[in-house]
Parts: C-alpha cells; sequence; structure tokens
C-alpha cells in the first residue's frame, strides 16, 4: 500500500463501468461532481478509456474535466479538436481481424466511434481461442476485454503507454497518479500509477493488481474510491 504521504497531482479514470453505471454509457453523476470538486482545487482528472480519443476529450470538456484524454486502450492521446498522436498500428490490427473473422464464429466488428490505431469487436466469441490463434500466427497483436468490447490492438500498445505520453504533457510523473478503473485493460496502468483502485466488480485478476478495492460497482464505486482517496491522501 502506498504510503500516506504519496503526493497525488492528477486521477486517471476509465470510463465503462466505472464513470458509467449500466452498461450503455449512462454516467452516474453523482461522481461527476466529485471529479469537478477535484478539478476545482487544483488536480488534473481525465480519462484513459477503450473508447475513442474524441469521445473522452468531448466528455472532459462538458464536465469541465482536464482536456487531455487517453483513447481505444491508449492507442491514441489527444490534447485538442485536431491535435492527438496515434500510438498503434491500426492495419495490422486490422489483419488480425481478418484472421479470426476466418477461423471463428460470430467475429464481428462493433459499431463504434471511429477508431486510428485498434479493431473493436463484439464480445460474442471466445477470446482465449482469439489470442491462441494470433499467437500462433505470429502476430504482434493483443486482444483484450475492456468489458464494453474486445479490442486488437498492437502488442505494447496499452493504456500505461498512452498515459505516459499524456502525463508528459501534463508534466505529472506517474507515480502522482491516482488510477480507477474496473477491468484487465486498467492494470498495465495500475503498475505504474502511485496509488491504483479497483472497483468492486471487478475480475480477481484486477482487484489483485489493484492497492485498493472500494465495495461500490459502476458509477458508485467511482465515489466510493474519490472519497477513500480524499479521506486517506488529499490534504
Amino acid at each position: 500500500m502506498p504510503s500516506k504521504d504519496l503526493k497525488i497531482k492528477a486521477f486517471a479514470i476509465d470510463i465503462d463501468g466505472t464513470l458509467t453505471e449500466n452498461g450503455n454509457g449512462m454516467i452516474y453523476l453523482p461522481a461527476v461532481s466529485k471529479m469537478r470538486f477535484l478539478e476545482k482545487i487544483g488536480y488534473r482528472v481525465f480519462f484513459v478509456t477503450g473508447r475513442s480519443w474524441i469521445e473522452a476529450y468531448v466528455l472532459s470538456m462538458f464536465l469541465g474535466l482536464t482536456r487531455v484524454a487517453v483513447g481505444e486502450n491508449g492507442g491514441v492521446v489527444g490534447k485538442g479538436p485536431s491535435d492527438y498522436t496515434i500510438l498503434g498500428n491500426k492495419e495490422l490490427c486490422s489483419k488480425g481481424y481478418e484472421i479470426l473473422k476466418q477461423c471463428i464464429s460470430n467475429v464481428d466488428i462493433k459499431p463504434v466511434f471511429p477508431r486510428l490505431s485498434e479493431i473493436v469487436l463484439q464480445r460474442t466469441f471466445d477470446i482465449n481461442e482469439a489470442k491462441k490463434i494470433l499467437r500462433e500466427r505470429k502476430l504482434d497483436l493483443d486482444i483484450v476485454d475492456s468489458k464494453y468490447a474486445y479490442h486488437i490492438n498492437e502488442t505494447g500498445v496499452n493504456k500505461a503507454k498512452g498515459l505516459a505520453l499524456a502525463l508528459r504533457f501534463l508534466n505529472i510523473e506517474p507515480n502522482e497518479v491516482v488510477a480507477i478503473g474496473d477491468s484487465e485493460t486498467d492494470i498495465s496502468v495500475f503498475g505504474i500509477c502511485g496509488l491504483s483502485i479497483a472497483l468492486g466488480h471487478a475480475d480477481l485478476a484486477v482487484k489483485v493488481n489493484a492497492d485498493h478495492v472500494v465495495g461500490g460497482k459502476e458509477g458508485v464505486g467511482l465515489c466510493d474510491a474519490i472519497d477513500y482517496v480524499n479521506l486517506n491522501y488529499l490534504r
């Protein structure tokens, strides 16, 4: 567990299943109030998500949060309407999708906002079988489950990589960040941040990689996480 003297400057927060409460993108409004308060007293609050960077950036803009967004599970980092950096190879991801489509039934694209670095699939097939096929074909690709969808990303492109770039833009060190999330895509972020918190509905593999686990689930759990940090680490 991190020391109570941990110096916190920012909060990196997942969206689906963390800020949202019903699996269909409905924002838990009490959590917005807490995030806005953190911004008001001087902390940077931004999203690190499997959704597109533009969704996360626009959400930050309308919620009054820090205008930096890590999208596509770290594949794209944006800091302005037309100012973004692509970290992943979508062409390679498309090749992986075509192979999976040939080898497994029910592999279908999920209708989402346009992606620049990844392929997003419906959660309608065995992801472990897909991982095995990509390994056997020796493709430099990973497939991960965000609970919102399956994502084909270039190996090495993950939320931690995207977060590292975003933090360089903000002049903040990873050990000064609180990471809050609920899915396996958040584990890489947990590994580099000063404090990591998993929500109550997260899988065991996610929880064991977090410094702290709150009881609350979707939306409510984000409020619990912010309250925990406020009571134990903020001054």
